[in-house]
Parts: structure tokens; sequence; C-alpha cells
């Protein structure tokens, strides 16, 4: 069984009182660091970590974060996911920005518009 170390590497951001969808997309800009055991993080653990994240940011976890790949572990290495906040979709973008052993970290990024 290999251990997963998540540690918090962004700001913290307060939500403003707004749409439960607004103040998801206040969080947009986090970055996050999650131990992996090979080469890449599998797509639901990007997945999982986003929604997370989120939650422990703005108090409120999206409806669903989906990403169709792996995140390859190299630095500049990027995927597309898909949130989903009040019944509108908004794309994610998770971007490696170090690695360091197994541990990989990211950036997130969620769109401006739902798309």
């Amino acid at each position: 069984m290999r251990a997963r170390r998540r540690t918090w590497t962004g700001p913290r951001r307060a939500a403003v009182a707004a749409g439960p969808a607004a103040v998801l997309l206040a969080a947009a800009g986090c970055s996050f660091s999650l131990g992996v055991g090979g080469a890449s993080v599998g797509s639901d653990d990007v997945a999982n970590e986003v929604a997370r994240q989120l939650e422990e940011q703005v108090g409120r976890a999206p409806d669903d974060v989906s990403c169709p790949e792996n995140l390859p572990g190299e630095v500049g290495a990027s995927v597309r996911c898909e949130l989903t906040a009040d019944g509108e979709a908004y794309g994610v973008t998770v971007t490696v920005t170090e690695v360091e052993g197994t541990r990989v970290a990211f950036d997130v990024r969620v769109d401006d518009q739902a798309g």
C-alpha cells in the first residue's frame, strides 16, 4: 500500500457572497501537491483532489469533477478536466508545477465562464 501525502501550497482566498458556482470560481488558481507511486497521477486522484481542495478553500465541493486522463509527472504537463456546479460545466486546467521524488505539485485553473 502506498502512502499518499497531500500538502496545501497555495494562498487561501475569502469567498464573496455570491451564487455557489461563483464561489467555486473564486477558488480558481489554487495549487496543491500529491504523493504518487508512479510516473503519473491517476485521473481519479486528480479529480478527487481538485474537488477536495475547492471544498476546503471555499466551503463547498463542486457537484462533480472528472478528468479524462492521467496527469503525467513532468513539470509543465497538463490535463483538462471538467467541473460541474449548479448544473453548469466549467473547464479546469491542471498543470504540474514541480516534481520531487514521488511528490507532484500542481496548479488548478478553473475557466472564468461555463463552457
